[in-house]
């Protein structure tokens, strides 16, 4: 009947199941369990405040030079990078990903007067 219903978004027979067997015992919330795993070591305060200082001393530097002087993974020093500094690769250099309003005003300033010539 809910196949009938709702077609390809109804759940199907064995997700019912687990569901059903969920709640069955006790498990009320619908949120993911903690999963077992080691924890990461490298994606530390420290390092996080390393990987800070070295690329405001120098956004020119790339990500393999940051694990150079570091002694960080490179997968860690990109996520340090891109989740936790917010920043990202813009023309070989590392920018923050928000840009104030003045910024984006003189950006668009910058394409009005570039169109117009």
């Amino acid at each position: 009947m809910l196949e009938k219903a709702y077609k390809e978004v109804a759940l199907g027979k064995t997700q019912v199941y687990d569901w059903f067997s969920h709640f069955r015992n006790g498990e009320l919330s619908l949120a993911d369990q903690p999963c077992p795993g080691r924890p990461s070591t490298s994606r530390t305060d420290e390092n996080i405040a390393r990987i800070r200082k070295l690329i405001l001393k120098d956004r020119h530097r790339t990500i393999d030079d940051l694990v150079d002087l570091s002694g960080v993974s490179w997968s860690s020093c990109q996520w340090i990078l891109s989740e936790e500094l917010q920043m990202k690769r813009v023309a070989a250099k590392f920018m923050p990903y928000v840009l104030t309003v003045d910024q984006k005003q003189s950006r668009v300033d910058a394409c009005h007067e570039l169109k117009e010539h």
